[in-house]
């Protein structure tokens, strides 16, 4: 057996050569949110003054951009997920206004209680998120692909069954409903603080990204995501399955996309068929901001939710600065654009650090 050559340290002692030091402020920097966090700081710093005096600071206002994050910030970490394991799914936009509208057609229009249609209508979106990834590993299409029709198809049978059945694309009433209220308090109630209404809605997004944030980080499914999205065939030489980590995660968007849905009919009382529309590319915006690769294996749902801290500032902020709410698109076109520069630039020095 070959022995391990030490090698003297500054104070006089050994240590193993193999062991690597390394600047933790480089690691830090190496993080894939670090980008989104500094960006957000910026943001906020910046409405702060510009839009301080004007409401943005105070609770409300807080509260304001918050329910905006915590909206997209949900679609966003399932988002994150899947883009880690290398797939799009571009169908979650429709999937909120399908879902939507099939709780309100069931309880409002067909009379069921409240909680089999909102389990129905779980189900149903389980069940298309399971399509996709089925459709996908089956043809070997881009999940771009796939799940752009399948936007199209969700979409266009909503509209056309909602129509048929009621006449009009927007259903409401579900006020009136039994156990409406309990749902409301679970989905859609507000917590006082300071005087301002804060949603739940931001508890099951920062809740969803701390378990979103474990799975990744601290069990082997974590592991397999990364791995799938890394270097697929690497994955399945090593006994990855491949097929059920790939479902699993578009089930998960999927299921993301119910939540937000059911958020949005209990405060709304109401459905709407194009609800959610456009949806699917603010959280691709949203992640990639955030520091996800488009090309899959690297990116953190903490990233997500920053990206979509930086959305609800900037959507809420333009209205407390005055400034025209028609800039916010071009806004997010650029922050994209530098989001992917910086990543590059993130992910090269991370790769570097690691030689």
């Amino acid at each position: 057996m070959s022995a391990v050559r030490e090698l003297p340290t500054a104070g006089g002692s050994t240590g193993d050569e193999r062991v690597a030091k390394t600047n933790p402020i480089r690691g830090a920097f190496g993080r894939p949110e670090m980008g989104a966090v500094a960006g957000a700081i910026v943001i906020w710093a910046y409405f702060a003054i510009v839009a301080g005096g004007r409401g943005f600071l105070t609770p409300r206002g807080t509260a304001s951009y918050l329910e905006v994050a915590a909206e997209l910030g949900i679609l966003a970490i399932a988002v994150a997920l899947l883009m880690i394991g290398g797939e799009f799914d571009l169908s979650i936009g429709s999937m909120i206004g399908a879902a939507g509208m099939m709780i309100a057609l069931l309880t409002v229009q067909y009379g069921w209680n409240l909680v089999p249609a909102l389990l129905v209508s779980l189900a149903f979106a389980l069940l298309i998120g399971a399509a996709n990834g089925f459709l996908i590993l089956r043809t070997g299409l881009p999940s771009f692909i796939v799940t752009l029709a399948t936007l199209f198809i969700v979409r266009g049978a909503t509209i056309g069954i909602t129509r048929a059945i009621t006449g009009r694309t927007q259903v409401g009433g579900l006020q009136e409903l039994p156990g409406y209220e309990q749902a409301r308090v679970i989905f859609a109630s507000e917590i006082e603080i300071a005087g301002a209404g804060f949603p739940i809605s931001i508890v099951w997004w920062l809740g969803l990204a701390a378990l979103a944030t474990w799975v990744l980080l601290r069990t082997r499914f974590g592991n397999w995501v990364f791995g799938v999205g890394g270097n697929q065939q690497a994955a399945r030489n090593v006994g990855v399955p491949i097929a059920l980590v790939k479902i699993a995660l578009f089930m998960m968007t999927a299921a993301a996309a119910w939540l937000v849905a059911v958020i949005q009919v209990l405060n709304t009382r109401g459905a709407d068929v194009l609800r959610g529309e456009g949806r699917e590319f603010i959280a691709i915006i949203a992640v990639v901001i955030g520091g996800t690769l488009l090309t899959g294996g690297y990116g953190s749902a903490i990233g997500a939710v920053f990206g979509a801290l930086i959305y609800g500032m900037v959507s809420q902020g333009v209205v407390y600065a005055g400034v025209d709410a028609d800039w916010v698109q071009a806004f997010l076109g650029g922050m994209l654009l530098a989001a992917v520069l910086v990543n590059r630039y993130i992910r090269s020095q991370a790769t570097e650090s690691r030689r």
